[in-house]
Parts: structure tokens; sequence; C-alpha cells
């Protein structure tokens, strides 16, 4: 089977689409971005590394983690969306942008990474989500 066969031809549309509203809902509530993801297989990947593991697995543990953030406020501000199609009609999508967190003078960096999936009902998951704050 050719998997290039179900290309998903408005991915950028699709991309763009989800950006602006995941991080609508992140920044307003982010207690309400389970139906962004999917039971026992979506899996967010938050600062992982050997040394402090930040691995989940599936919607509960997604958002436990993302509701123990430890800020009050934070406003995504997006700087650039990367955009592509991927095999099954998938959608990658890559951000970069800069957080704005409770009162702090300074934005920090940061780059998401999103698998987006299709659904039956023809609209779309988050199958992989990788996140990282851009230091150094």
């Amino acid at each position: 089977m050719d998997p290039w066969a179900n290309i998903c031809t408005s991915y950028e549309q699709v991309g763009q689409a989800f950006v602006s509203h995941y991080y609508s809902v992140f920044d307003t509530d982010r207690s309400q971005l389970g139906p962004l993801y999917k039971d026992d297989i979506s899996m967010l990947n938050f600062e992982h590394s050997p040394q402090r593991p930040g691995q989940f697995k599936g919607t509960v543990a997604i958002l436990q983690k993302l509701q123990s953030l430890q800020f009050q406020q934070v406003k995504h501000e997006v700087v650039t969306i990367d955009c592509q199609p991927s095999p099954g009609g998938g959608v990658v999508v890559m951000v970069c942008g800069n957080l704005h967190i409770d009162a702090e003078q300074n934005p920090q960096k940061f780059s998401q990474v999103f698998q987006l999936l299709p659904t039956s009902s023809g609209s779309f998951y988050i199958f992989n989500d990788i996140f990282r704050l851009n230091v150094g």
C-alpha cells in the first residue's frame, strides 16, 4: 500500500487552524485540551531527557502534566509555523514562539512539534506532542 496515497492536501490550513485553536484553549483553560488528545494513544514529551524524564502517554497523564505546570497565566506568542503532510492523511506541525508567563518581563523561547492524525469523523487528534524550552 502506498503511504502517500492518502495525503492531506490542506495540510497548511489544518496546521494553522490547529495551532490557533490549541494555544487559545491552552492559554484560557488548559484543562479543556483533553478532546484534542486520544485516550491511551497520544504521547507528550515535555522537556524529556534521560536525566529528567518527561514522557506522558494517554489523555489523563498528559492533562495531569499540563495542569501541574507552575504558572497562573500564560500567553503563547507564535512566531513561526511549519506544516507538512504525513502518511495516512496526517499533518506534522512545528511551532516556534515566545511564552509570556505570569508577570515575567522577558518571554521564554519555545518550540513544539505536533503530529496530527485524522479521525473517522473528519477532524484530527494529537498523536505526538513534543515541547521544548529553547535555552542556552
